[in-house]
């Protein structure tokens, strides 16, 4: 039986001209912040564009850490103000006026179903561009059982966005039932978001018209990248001096990815409090993968929020750690790949994933996070912070909430929220490991771990991966920090 994807309608979006930008028709995200975006990631395979831990764009934010709370939390005059930017908004927009992100499609192609054959590349351009496999991306396994959707994935140095549909057919040939994906690939996934709607045409069009690919070649020949020499991939991150001091719904181009409405509130709603375990595995930049049946494109958004979680925006933190790599929905063909991976996070619809223990660090099955690594068992249980910094959120939206219904507040939003909450708890905790090896006894002990939002008992083991993996191992950790 066919079931609809669970994106729709939420996901309907039109495509709005920008104003008041030179060049005529580029596309802006929805203004009912639709197009997700979050800071610190902009990641290109090319090296041209880099997280934030190898000296890439940083998070759009560098508030002072002491505006948050112990528990990394916001007072509620700046859950109400989340977006004022002030006197810094206007050169801001200026910045990002002179900078703007070009089209850079590389390729557009057609994947179809075959009864006989399985998935099969039907149609490309250009004609010599190398998309061996790709047609095990783009048709995902399972993808039979749903009527449309919609997947963001790797392919070798670029990412790809294609949508997904299944239409019933009387041909004996086909089995009842057309299945094609229309899909590009760009060297970055920060402006695919835009031809979502132009891809849900398109693979509507090919199943009531197979064959007909003229505007897929019009849309090719007009948005087509223009690549260096020697095809390494181009700048897609923010330059440095555009990054303003506070989260505004204009400051986001480093990754825009469509969604519905309330992607980041159905991500909490949807692991409760895992959230927090999610967080601590994330800030230690662990090889994290999301099982799920289809729809991908609903895990493709949980991805997106795992990435959010670990942004840091102190100068100099992280540049030594991996990078947390958005790698989107993986299949076995990509088991190479991970294999030399340090860090990432993934979803898949393979359950043989499972199985191939030494591929991951932590296995997410739906709601149900698990290891089989004994050293990261005990970073599963929430402490008492972890709790506590629960509840600091989910207060937190409710007055975002109350705050939007009331007085029709329609700047801040539940994304900005989110991506702040954790960009605040991170700084907190480096900004006290900071002050702590600066001074004369660099010693962490239970009242520092405190500062940090911290359970001195049950983030013990946490705290002692991050001095490791952030590399402060010339830190002395107190006695009294003990096992719980």
């Amino acid at each position: 039986m066919v079931e609809r994807s669970d994106r729709a309608p939420l996901l309907d979006w039109e495509e709005i001209p920008s104003a008041g930008k030179p060049g005529g028709d580029r596309l802006s995200s929805p203004s009912n912040s639709r197009a997700l975006s979050a800071p610190g990631f902009g990641w290109s395979t090319g090296g041209a564009a880099g997280s934030h831990t190898d000296g890439g764009a940083p998070p759009a934010t560098s508030a002072p850490v002491s505006a948050a709370g112990a528990d990394g939390s916001l007072p509620p005059d700046k859950v109400e103000h989340l977006s004022e930017s002030g006197p810094r908004e206007a050169p801001l927009k200026d910045g990002m006026v002179a900078w703007e992100e070009k089209d850079q499609i590389v390729s557009v192609f057609v994947v179809t179903f075959n009864t006989r054959s399985g998935n099969m590349l039907e149609w490309c351009l250009p004609k010599d561009m190398d998309l061996d496999g790709v047609e095990f991306k783009a048709i995902a396994s399972g993808s039979h059982r749903v009527s449309t959707d919609f997947i963001y994935f790797r392919k070798g140095s670029y990412f790809g966005l294609a949508c997904f549909a299944n239409m019933a057919v009387e041909s004996t040939e086909e089995r009842g039932a057309r299945m094609k994906s229309v899909g590009i690939l760009s060297p970055s996934y920060t402006l695919l978001y835009r031809y979502m709607s132009f891809l849900e045409h398109q693979v509507r069009l090919q199943l009531q018209s197979p064959g007909h690919y003229s505007p897929l070649e019009a849309f090719y020949e007009d948005k087509r990248a223009l690549l260096p020499p020697g095809g390494d991939a181009v700048v897609t991150a923010l330059p440095l001096n555009v990054w303003g001091a506070t989260i505004n719904h204009s400051m986001h181009p480093e990754m825009k990815i469509t969604h519905p409405a309330g992607c980041m509130s159905q991500f909490i709603r949807f692991f409760g409090e895992q959230i927090m375990v999610l967080w601590k595995l994330a800030l230690l930049r662990k090889r994290i993968l999301i099982f799920s049946p289809p729809p991908v494109g609903v895990v493709c958004y949980r991805v997106y929020c795992c990435c959010c979680l670990a942004n840091i925006s102190i100068p100099g933190v992280g540049m030594a750690v991996p990078e947390f790599r958005p790698f989107f929905y993986v299949n076995v063909a990509d088991i190479s790949a991970l294999e030399n991976e340090l860090s990432y996070v993934a979803c898949t619809t393979e359950k043989i994933f499972e199985e191939k223990k030494e591929l991951y660090d932590v296995y997410v099955d739906n709601q149900n996070v698990k290891t089989y690594r004994d050293g990261l068992k005990p970073l599963l249980r929430l402490s008492a912070a972890d709790k506590e910094k629960y509840r600091k959120l989910t207060e937190q939206r409710q007055m975002l909430l109350y705050s939007q219904e009331e007085n029709g507040d329609c700047v801040s939003s539940e994304e900005d929220l989110f991506i702040l909450f954790f960009l605040e708890q991170n700084n907190r905790i480096f900004q006290t490991l900071s002050e702590v090896a600066a001074s004369p006894d660099p010693t962490v002990t239970q009242e520092s771990v405190r500062a940090m939002g911290l359970d001195p008992h049950g983030d013990r083991l946490f705290l002692l991966h991050l001095l490791e993996i952030y590399g402060y191992d010339t830190l002395l950790v107190s006695e009294q920090l003990c096992c719980s």
